[in-house]
């Protein structure tokens, strides 16, 4: 996110080009998938955090395992999105207007398949000449979500997908 002073750190930030990565890889076969489409919002003034994606958006190298992963898992007709509202438990710690790299500490719930959960994540903002940039990593559970995953792929896809949030975060405009 671009400050252009120490004051305009007291608002809100966004992205529409949040990365996120999907990376369920249990066996040999590599399963991994990328959206350059996320929508983070950040208000850094009380560390208030919201991610949307659209689960259409994630980008596999197969395209099999892309249909998949829509049509069998997420099932993203029925359930398009994933979204994530929060507070970075920190956020007093993070100066927004000095050079530097901020761990993070997030909480809140993730709404995926129909389904919400507590989920808390660690990460870090780094703040460089006026700009700010974002990643963390959330830990989830597929079966929390009620994704199941068939016997004849079981040791093939991870129970506990990596998911990561890269970010960089512009003013929100009024």
């Amino acid at each position: 996110m671009t400050i252009s002073s120490a004051s305009s750190a007291q608002g809100k930030y966004f992205t529409r080009q949040a990365n996120i990565s999907f990376d369920a890889t249990a066996g040999m076969e590599k399963i991994e998938a990328t959206t350059h489409a996320a929508v983070l919002i950040l208000d850094v003034a009380t560390g208030e955090i919201q991610i949307a994606v659209l689960l259409k958006g994630f980008e596999f190298e197969k395209a099999l395992m892309q249909e998949h992963f829509n049509e069998n898992y997420v099932e993203s007709d029925k359930y398009p999105r994933c979204e994530f509202k929060g507070q970075l438990l920190n956020n007093k710690e993070v100066n927004y207007s000095a050079n530097g790299i901020y761990p993070i500490r997030i909480k809140g719930i993730m709404t995926l398949h129909g389904e919400s959960h507590e989920v808390t994540a660690q990460g870090k903002l780094t703040v460089r000449d006026g700009h700010i940039q974002g990643e963390a990593g959330f830990p989830i559970i597929l079966a929390d979500y009620g994704i199941a995953i068939p016997g004849l792929v079981k040791d093939k896809v991870a129970e506990r997908p990596r998911i990561t949030v890269y970010c960089s975060l512009q003013p929100l405009k009024n």
